[in-house]
């Protein structure tokens, strides 16, 4: 198992940069999730990211709604969102107060707390997939959203959300390709960024149109 050798907690000035740098600099990152069962810690091997009303990709490329606030809000906060009418995703929000960026957190391998994460997803057949996909991720951390708009920069270590510097990768290791299930304008974009050879990355997926009944 990899072991986080920086354990500082990142600042809100990591976050205040253009996503695609912030996207690709959260690969080897340690989330921490403060639940409490205890703590979850999980190092971030894919994720992808999101420029807001610049991206067709974007929940907030027709602009804001109650929905996707917390994208506008300041960095170093977080989106949270429910989809399908199942799951929740978590989303990291980046750039300056007022513009709408953010990276979701795809995957990742379950550092610390896998019994508790394994206790939300009983399913999971190996440690490698408790958090393989950011569905799995977002339940494996009991993120719902009641944690949208919290902070990871306050400082406190009983805070619910934070993020550790971790260990990154070499930048021969990054990989970068589409967003999984990305369609439209947004499809060939290639903002999905993952460590590469990982057995916690998720598979990608292109785009598959809804098909009309008939």
């Amino acid at each position: 198992m990899f072991v986080a050798r920086d354990r500082t907690a990142l600042p809100r000035a990591f976050f205040d940069r253009p996503v695609l740098e912030v996207a690709q600099d959260l690969l080897g990152r340690v989330l921490v999730r403060t639940t409490p069962e205890g703590p979850i810690e999980v190092r971030l091997t894919e994720v992808e990211a999101y420029e807001g009303e610049r991206d067709p990709g974007s929940h907030a490329y027709r602009g804001r709604t109650a929905r996707n606030a917390s994208m506008f809000g300041p960095p170093g906060h977080a989106y949270v969102y429910f989809t399908y009418g199942m799951w929740h995703c978590l989303n990291l929000v980046c750039e300056a107060d007022g513009t709408a960026a953010g990276v979701l957190l795809r995957a990742g391998e379950v550092l610390t707390g896998a019994d508790i994460a394994r206790s939300r997803r009983p399913t999971a057949r190996r440690d490698d997939e408790l958090a393989k996909g950011p569905a799995r991720l977002a339940t494996a951390l009991d993120v719902d959203r009641g944690l949208n708009g919290t902070d990871l920069c306050g400082g406190s270590r009983e805070a619910p959300l934070r993020l550790l510097a971790g260990d990154p990768p070499s930048r021969g290791l990054v990989r970068t390709g589409p967003r999984t299930g990305v369609g439209g304008e947004g499809a060939g974009h290639p903002y999905r960024f993952w460590i590469d050879g990982d057995p916690t990355v998720s598979p990608y997926r292109p785009h598959q149109p809804r098909r009309r009944k008939t």
